[in-house]
This record gives C-alpha cells, structure tokens and sequence, in this order.
C-alpha cells in the first residue's frame, strides 16, 4: 500500500470523505498515515466548496487503535529515533484547527489515539456493543495530555479512572452522556447516520456554520488552551522516558511490558 493509500480522501456534494485506510493495522497511525491525515485537513480547509467533512475508517472491528506502536519498534530499532519526530503533527492539532465541522464516524473501538481523534471532531456517530479507552499508561508508556479538552465533554472521575487505569469501557455510556451523539446498529448504519448529518450541515448557511463551531471552540479553549500546554509539559518526562520505548517494543515482541518508571 502506497503512502497515499494510506489515508483515502474524496469529496462529492460539498461533503468531504476521510478515511484511514490500513484495516490490517487495526487503523493504527504510522508516520505516513498520520501525515496524510494532515494533508487531507489542509485540502478541507483550502476546497471552498467543502463545507463539512467526515472522518472514518475501513472496516476492521477498530476505527482507530492509535499509534502504530509495532512501528514505533522499528523505527527505533531500525532508525534510533522516536516514531513521533516523524509526523508533523503526532497530537494533531491541526484537526483541532479545521475551520468547518468534523463529523466522525466511528465503526469501532476507539483505543488512545482513535479516542483523540474522536475528540477532536465536533460530532460523532459510533457503533453499538464497541469499546472505549485511553490505554496509553497500561500499553503505551506514555501518555494522554491530549486528552484535556474531554475535562469539557464528561464527568472529572470518569476521565480520571479512564486516564490513570487505562481500561476499555462500553460505548454506550458516552452515549448517555452525550459524548457520542448517536449510536447504530451496523457500520453501514454509521456511515449514513454521518451522511444524513453532513448533508444536514452542508445545507445550512457556511459562514454561520463556521462561525458556530468557533465560537463554541473558541469559549472551550479559554480555558482549554493553557490547559493543553501545561498538560504537554507535564508529560514531557514520560515522552522523554524509557518506558516510552519500552510499550511499542513489549507490544511488538507480544509480551506484558516491564515499567521502570524512568
């Protein structure tokens, strides 16, 4: 599969599709897929004739597993340098900066970086009997400070146990809670839901569309911002650790991992 492929882009009627390609990875993130990523939010924003888009993924049980952590392996095996001196944007920000609304639709778990992903869009279809989680201190060894802007979309305990346990939990209680807007039955089910809903939005007035989701981003981030940039410090000593590497090489090498705290 080619770097392109990685991540598949279309847009028909005003709707942009974005889609990660890479089902036999669980739709994991490698630098390539990632980048691409970062591309594709480049072309909404510049395509005056895209007005929403949708993020989704191949079908695969998984719409987003997070970092490719058996390619963080070998990048650092192979390479010696950490996987996200890789990407241009390995928190992906520039997602967050997408001036028209984001529509994810989500036909699987989502697990760490598939979580930041859905976060960062601003409304999301998801699929029944599917997990949650933010797994990155019990897989991973690193952490989650992109997960701060969630302190504005549910319960402070909730997130708390979710951060620190770094366990799956059932979808349908961020349903309830309104973090998901809807649920389906089906992932062909998702999809339309997302299609209904893009079309929805793509028929509104665009400069009150836009204007809308700034404005509510914009009241958030006040406080979300300076809340990230700390989180991001925090989190330094951990990015910087050996049990940073030591996750992707026990995940890669099947094996439970060996923190050292350091």
């Amino acid at each position: 599969m080619s770097d392109a492929d990685s991540v598949l882009y279309e847009v028909r009627d005003g709707i942009a599709t974005v889609k990660i390609n890479r089902p036999e990875m669980r739709n994991a993130l490698s630098p390539a897929a990632a980048n691409r990523l970062y591309e594709c939010w480049d072309a909404v924003d510049a395509d005056k004739d895209v007005r929403v888009a949708i993020l989704t993924s191949s079908d695969c049980g998984t719409f987003c597993a997070g970092l490719d952590l058996r390619e963080a392996a070998r990048v650092k095996k192979e390479e010696g340098v950490d996987i996200l001196t890789k990407m241009k944007d390995p928190f992906h920000s520039r997602q967050r900066r997408v001036a028209k609304p984001i529509i994810a639709a989500m036909t699987g778990h989502l697990i760490a970086g598939g979580m930041m992903l859905s976060l960062n869009s601003d409304l999301r279809v998801g699929l029944k009997g599917t997990q949650v989680g933010i797994t990155e201190t019990r897989i991973a060894g690193r952490g989650s400070p992109w997960a701060i802007p969630l302190l504005w979309m549910l319960p402070q305990p909730l997130l708390m146990e979710m951060v620190l346990t770094g366990e799956l939990y059932p979808i349908e209680p961020f349903h309830e809670l309104r973090f998901i807007n809807y649920l389906e039955d089906t992932p062909d089910a998702v999809r339309a839901r997302a299609q209904q809903l893009a079309e929805r939005i793509r028929d509104n007035a665009p400069l009150s569309v836009m204007a809308g989701k700034e404005a509510i981003l914009t009241a958030m981030s006040a406080g979300c911002e300076a809340g990230m940039a700390l989180a991001h410090n925090i989190y330094r000593a951990a990015y910087a650790s050996e049990d940073a590497q030591e996750g992707p090489r026990a995940f890669a090498e099947k094996r439970k991992p060996v923190w050292k705290g350091r």
